[in-house]
């Protein structure tokens, strides 16, 4: 039931553009962790998905709010940075259990959910390639690998 999917992103711009054709195929209850270093560029590829699903509006980082909201016209996403979490059981008041299942969760720092956190569809990983940077997409369930089957069409 595992699919991956590897991309080399040249610069911010391919990264974002990496990350606005996954937004086209985002549906709803989809869980996506995005790990890498900092610097890595997990924040770049969550702003284009983000503003590739709402055209026009101002995407935040999630730095120090751990959480920002956003109404997309097919469905929510959650977009999650818990790099300044102190502790896994803050996710508890975030109000995270309750969307999983209909909205898009996009997890920046999942490690630092510890099991508070539901399991990964998609895990995205970001790591510095040469004057880049190299983009896995790895599902983990059937959501994710038919996602990743579609996004494979796309690209080639």
């Amino acid at each position: 039931m595992s699919a991956t999917l590897e991309q080399f992103a040249t610069d911010a711009t391919a990264t974002e553009a990496f990350g606005a054709r996954l937004a086209r195929e985002l549906s709803p209850g989809l869980v996506v962790h995005l790990e890498g270093d900092l610097g890595a560029g997990k924040t770049t590829l969550a702003r284009g998905l983000l503003q590739a699903l709402l055209p026009g509006q101002r995407v935040k980082s999630p730095t120090y709010t751990l959480v920002e909201r956003y109404r997309a016209p097919a469905f929510d996403v959650l977009h999650l940075d818990l790099y300044r979490l102190g502790d896994p059981e803050e996710l508890e008041f975030l109000g995270v259990r309750e969307d999983a299942g209909r909205a898009v969760l996009l997890v920046e720092w999942p490690q630092r959910g510890a099991d508070r956190l539901p399991a990964p569809d998609l895990t995205v990983r970001l790591a510095p390639s040469g004057a880049g940077r190299s983009i896995a997409l790895i599902a983990t369930s059937a959501l994710g690998t038919a996602l990743v089957g579609r996004l494979s069409q796309t690209l080639t």
